[in-house]
């Protein structure tokens, strides 16, 4: 809908059933009907009304907590928007989202996000697929005026004012991040010259007036599908009510509730608004009362959902992988090649899949991995970042959700943690959320390790942090064939996956099965065959454990070595089967520290499962709870190796 047609009397009937709608759930929830928080936009409807006159059905939005408003003017089904509001079966979500998290991505609604600021980077990647697919798709996220001071935020503006995104970053400014007025938190009159000083075009606009919101962001549309982007629009408003449905405002002087009293913009609408008689608006207002509460009664009288299904969704169903290519060559190569060799493959077999990150261009990659790729492939589908994991990350998420497969490199693992939320709270979720209407098929590769020289800051091993996510996948190759399978099946898969290299094997050469696509991602590998004990590990320590088990024949004892691979999905399967076959002995062992490795959770199952096997306790060799120190020498009297896994192994058979 173009703005020329947002009419007085039209912009007064949305507006009003915005207001409407939203009383009607604060009604539900002091009903009892509503578990939890709902965050009502009262003083602030005219700006989804406006902005959504000046967009297209081909745009997107995505908005912030506060976006019942954003998704009724989106044209979310209101009964179903409503009883997802109230957590029943019917609603949009299944009762799977509630108040803070609901989308609808058939009309366009990519969702809500209660993680403030997070939408942004998100919301770049959505606009860096409509770039590469050659749309003219505008991409609109709404977040407060508190989001302003988080660096996701920041990070999003700046990656995407770097590639010039079709953005529309709208800041609906009601002078209160949550419960402190933002005069308290930000210096400066204007939240919008955050914007100028990024470079990226920015304005102020009154944000209780639905015609100038509409000119502005038609404005800001242009500039975009023009290919100038991104705009930052600040929309001064008010906020009519607390931050949530029971706030009851104590830190809140009433001179300002007053003055935002004296702001709302459906009584301003009444009083500007030549044409717009006492008799319309009263009509209007009956018409609205009389349709929200038959939607309130209706979702009243709604079923919660049923539970026999919520377990599903949170991965795709097993995908039929791709055919190997007809002719198979085998190549001696390091493990940071074969990786490279799966990349050039995918991106070859698939338009979709675009890499990037911190240097991954030009340089091809502070260990090599990218090298080349730019050349081959171009700018567009290959291309450095700034510094900014969030918005990496993010953006990887946006771009999955508009059909790109992008593949992204987070340089040292350990710097994903400035960004882990990108990961754990917004890709893990959103096919379970969506009901798999919506999934993100992205891959994270990282590095991780203790290597001589290497810093704290620079060495951890974090594989069990990931495993713990639900929704998302983990696998650690430990050979350059695997580097190659692993990381194309990765590509190939449904869902979010993070493979995790370590960086003190990218020399490691090995022969390479260059064959296309021949597995899932999933599925453990037994590497060495004997029937005395079992060693179960992955990554950096699969070497030591097939060298320790070569040492131990020499004394008579023959012992397994399982290498899992996938941490998530995890092979129980190969588990259950390595140890019956050894006899209930168990050695498992990890680079990363005991406490809460994952290790733990490997030998929490073998006992749970299999406890009428064990012949002994499962035993875990790991490092201990230390920091990670720079030395090579003092390293080496932490990190576990061959030695440690020989002594662990006798005393199982000895036990």
């Amino acid at each position: 809908m173009s703005n020329h047609q947002l009419t007085p009397t039209e912009a007064y009937r949305r507006m009003a059933f915005i207001r409407r709608f939203e009383e009607e759930v604060l009604e539900l929830g002091r009903d009892g009907h509503i578990a939890g928080s709902i965050h009502p936009c009262h003083g602030q409807e005219a700006i989804p009304v406006g902005a959504m006159a000046a967009l297209t059905a081909q745009d997107r939005v995505l908005s912030t907590y506060r976006g019942h408003g954003w998704a009724l003017a989106c044209g979310v089904d209101p009964t179903a928007l409503m009883a997802e509001i109230a957590q029943r079966g019917a609603g949009v979500n299944g009762g799977r989202a509630g108040s803070p998290l609901l989308s609808d991505p058939a009309q366009g609604f990519l969702g809500e996000n209660s993680i403030v600021g997070a939408g942004v980077p998100i919301a770049a990647g959505v606009a860096l697929a409509g770039t590469l697919q050659g749309t003219k798709r505008v991409v609109l996220t709404s977040i407060g005026d508190g989001a302003m001071n988080q660096g996701s935020v920041t990070e999003g503006m700046v990656f995407a004012a770097a590639r010039k995104l079709p953005l529309i970053i709208l800041c609906e400014n009601n002078g209160w991040s949550e419960m402190t007025p933002i005069s308290a938190t930000t210096r400066g009159e204007h939240l919008a010259r955050r914007g100028q000083g990024l470079g990226i075009h920015s304005q102020v606009v009154d944000g209780g007036d639905p015609v100038a919101v509409a000119e502005a962001v038609s404005a800001a549309a242009e500039v975009c599908r023009a290919g100038e982007g991104p705009v930052l629009i600040e929309c001064k408003t008010v906020r009519l009510s607390g931050h949530y449905n029971k706030d009851i405002q104590h830190y809140r002087p009433q001179d300002d509730i007053e003055r935002a009293q004296a702001g709302d913009p459906l009584a301003r609408l009444v009083a500007m608004a030549d044409g717009l008689s006492a008799e319309e608006v009263a009509a209007i207002s009956a018409d609205v009362d009389a349709e929200v509460s038959r939607i309130g009664q209706a979702v009243r009288e709604m079923d919660p959902p049923k539970t026999h299904d919520v377990l599903d969704h949170l991965y795709a169903p097993a995908v039929k992988v791709p055919a190997a290519a007809t002719k198979v060559v085998e190549k001696e190569l390091p493990f940071n090649r074969a990786v490279n060799e799966a990349l050039k493959d995918a991106m070859r077999r698939r338009q979709d899949v675009v890499v990037y990150g911190e240097d991954v261009g030009v340089a091809g990659g502070v260990f090599g991995v990218t090298r080349g790729l730019q050349k081959e492939f171009g700018v567009e589908r290959v291309f450095d970042t700034p510094i900014a994991e969030a918005a990496i990350l993010g953006s990887a998420v946006g771009a999955a959700l508009e059909g790109l497969r992008p593949v992204v490199e987070i340089m040292w693992a350990d710097f994903v943690f400035v960004a882990l939320d990108q990961i754990v709270n917004q890709a893990a979720n959103i096919r379970y959320i969506n009901r798999s209407q919506l999934a993100a098929p992205l891959v994270i590769r990282m590095q991780q390790g203790v290597t001589p020289g290497s810093c704290a800051q620079h060495s951890q091993s974090i594989e069990a942090i990931l495993a713990h996510i639900p929704g998302i996948k983990v696998g650690l190759p430990s050979t350059p064939q695997d580097a190659y399978a692993m990381s194309l099946a990765a590509i190939e898969d449904p869902d979010p996956v993070v493979l995790i290299e370590h960086r003190s094997m990218y020399q490691d050469t090995g022969t390479v099965r260059l064959a296309g696509v021949t597995e899932r991602a999933e599925g453990a590998r037994l590497r060495r065959d004997g029937s005395d004990v079992a060693i179960i590990t992955w990554g950096s320590m699969v070497a030591p454990a097939l060298e320790a088990a070569r040492q131990l024949t020499e004394s008579g004892i023959e012992a397994s070595v399982l290498d899992l691979r996938w941490l998530r999905p995890l092979d129980d399967r190969a588990i259950a089967e390595v140890v019956a076959h050894c006899g209930g002995k168990v050695v498992v062992a990890h680079e990363a520290i005991l406490t809460g490795g994952f290790g733990a959770e490997v030998a929490a199952r073998i006992t749970e499962r299999h406890f009428s096997t064990l012949t002994a306790p499962v035993a875990r060799v790991g490092t201990p709870d230390v920091r990670i120190p720079s030395a090579p020498a003092l390293q080496r009297a932490i990190v576990p190796g061959v030695d440690d896994l020989v002594d662990a192994i006798r005393k199982q058979i000895a036990h």
